[in-house]
């Protein structure tokens, strides 16, 4: 019962490759050379072993200088045949894995980035990485090396068996016989090996993982004074990893010793028996010597297919990863036909419209994030969304954006259901500003310039003029192009919010989202970003979450949530007055005042 499910098991490994070669396939051309390559390369091999015979028989035992001179030019010719066969098959073969192991990482890539944002709550950033950086790599070795290989040598064991049966016929039936013997020991540890491999590479993301996250956080490593404690954690992660390896390459070292030692255990009975028919004139020198050359070749081609076994295995294992991966169906889509067409704002019809919208995090579908939230922002308001931390506000702003679906309710965008707008579309008219501001790994000129790609450096600089950000990014070392560091590090908080700022100046989004965009600056930062955000702010509708409510009196609209529902709307003053909990909220930061 158990071997037929491993049966079952290895079956369904290797049937994850099959799909691979769809990626293969648009280069079909190339691999038609290249097996055109192995083909002659091949032929010249099977062709080496007559040319073995003909040299002895004829040049040696015949005792002629002049056939043995001939015999050797033949053998030169064909060897030079080889080399050059072998050159364009092993180019044409690392060509295609190279080309197909990017396309792979490509299309991984292009999945990735169009999941929704809940798939990234259950997956591990880390083993994301270790898909797209190992198993993409290893699928290049196995087929622009190991698959050419395999070829090669299960063409090599065949025609190397058929000379062998044109040679000597009772001879091939002592290596033949010992056939079973070799084929044994790569089924059992074959099985052995892939379910390292897969473990394997489990293993080497979670190194990755951590170690990221180690190196994303090492500031707090160090003010915590955990250098020790962390490497004595990494030490034990890699070890972990080390121990799998070695298990697997034990396995695999055997898998291999123990072909190479029945392979050419079974030659030396074979070179027994044919040097006894040589001394007994049954056979000639030649062909004996021609025999041994396709005996080897027949081992060496049983050895090479063994080892190559094991890489299969481990390729089985990284595929299913992938495809795994690519199978991945996004839980947000755009609809079959969008309506962005009649998409024309009006007057008369609010800018945004939530009607009884109740929404459960997929993490936490206990817990309800949103209940029964209705709302409706005219067009150029300015909305503050005030409350407690853990009321909602934020995951208002994830729903508009169509980073979740509501489990009821609807969302209307100048009067259409956001689910009926392409992805986008929506998107492209809102501008998110948050309060933990995200550079990219780059220039200043590329993360403003990431608002509008087709802005010209002109709107680059005056984007970052309107959001105060110019005067301090022309005393960086080198200006706009000046490197930023992993995610703007070598930057201020309010230098980072200013980048960010101009970013969303440059991309004039219909609706802005403020997200405690001033919260954690310093006074002076918060004044310069203040007045960047009076000018993003004019003739927009605003949409503004805050804790530091100084910065929402004048808002046409404060929301006042807590635990996910809407408690009450008004103004300043009128909530003042109105509602306890905003009252609490105001007396706990204007008493300083």
């Amino acid at each position: 019962m158990s071997n037929s499910k491993t049966e079952q098991k290895d079956k369904a490994a290797f049937s994850s490759l099959i799909p691979i070669f769809q990626f293969i396939k648009p280069y079909k051309w190339v691999v038609f050379s290249a097996l055109m390559a192995l083909l002659v390369t091949a032929g010249v091999n099977l062709s080496l072993g007559q040319g073995v015979k003909f040299v002895i028989d004829h040049g040696f035992i015949a005792g002629s200088q002049e056939q043995l001179k001939q015999a050797v030019l033949v053998l030169i010719g064909l060897i030079s045949l080889l080399a050059i066969g072998t050159f364009s098959r092993f180019y044409l073969m690392s060509w295609i894995g190279e080309r197909v192991s990017n396309d792979i990482r490509k299309a991984v890539f292009n999945r990735i980035v169009t999941l929704h944002p809940s798939y990234f709550e259950e997956n591990r950033s880390g083993e994301l990485m270790s898909r797209l950086t190992t198993d993409t790599t290893l699928l290049q070795s196995i087929i622009g090396s190991s698959f050419s290989m395999a070829l090669r040598s299960v063409l090599m064991l065949v025609g190397g068996l058929a000379m062998l049966l044109f040679t000597n016929l009772k001879l091939t039936l002592v290596v033949v016989a010992c056939v079973p013997l070799v084929l044994v020991p790569m089924m059992v540890f074959g099985k052995k090996v892939r379910k390292l491999a897969s473990s394997s590479q489990d293993a080497i993301a979670d190194i990755s993982t951590y170690a990221g996250e180690i190196i994303q956080n090492i500031k707090v490593v160090q003010s915590y004074s955990h250098e020790q404690r962390e490497q004595h954690a990494f030490a034990l992660e890699t070890e972990k990893a080390f121990a799998v390896a070695k298990s697997r390459i034990k396995q695999r070292s055997f898998l291999i010793a123990a072909v190479i030692f029945l392979t050419f255990s079974a030659i030396s009975v074979m070179l027994w028996v044919g040097g006894s028919d040589v001394l007994a004139g049954t056979m000639s020198g030649g062909e004996l010597g021609a025999f041994v050359f396709y005996a080897i070749m027949v081992a060496m081609s049983v050895a090479t297919v063994a080892e190559v076994y094991g890489e299969l295995q481990r390729a089985a294992g990284a595929a299913a990863r992938l495809l795994e991966l690519l199978a991945v169906k996004s839980e947000i889509v755009n609809p079959d036909q969008p309506l962005d067409e009649k998409l024309h704002p009006k007057p008369d019809i609010a800018a945004i419209e939530l009607n009884n919208i109740t929404f459960n995090y997929p993490s936490r579908p206990d817990v309800s994030a949103l209940k029964n939230v209705s709302l409706t922002i005219k067009q150029g308001q300015t909305v503050a969304i005030v409350g407690p931390s853990g009321a909602g506000k934020t995951t208002l702003f994830e729903l508009l954006q169509r980073f979740y679906d509501p489990a009821t309710g609807a969302i209307e965008f100048h009067g259409i259901d956001i689910k009926d707008l392409s992805l986008n579309r929506l998107r492209n008219s809102m501008g998110m500003v948050a309060q933990n501001p995200i550079l990219f790994s780059s220039d200043v000129m590329h993360n403003i310039r990431y608002g509008n790609p087709d802005a010209t450096d002109e709107q680059v600089y005056a984007a970052a003029k309107h959001a105060h950000a110019d005067e301090f990014i022309a005393q960086l070392p080198n200006g706009y192009e000046s490197f930023l560091g992993e995610q703007g590090v070598r930057l201020s908080g309010g230098q980072k919010q200013r980048i960010v700022l101009a970013r969303a100046i440059l991309k004039d989004p219909k609706i802005l989202l403020l997200d405690e965009a001033t919260s954690a600056l310093d006074a002076q930062s918060e004044h310069h970003v203040q007045a960047a955000l009076e000018h993003l702010m004019q003739n927009r509708t605003t949409l503004i979450i805050a804790h530091r409510l100084a910065t929402v009196k004048h808002a046409d609209v404060i929301v006042v949530m807590e635990h996910g529902e809407i408690i009450a709307t008004g103004t300043h003053q009128q909530l003042l007055t109105s509602n306890p909990l905003y009252q609490k909220l105001c007396e706990l930061q204007f008493n300083r005042d």
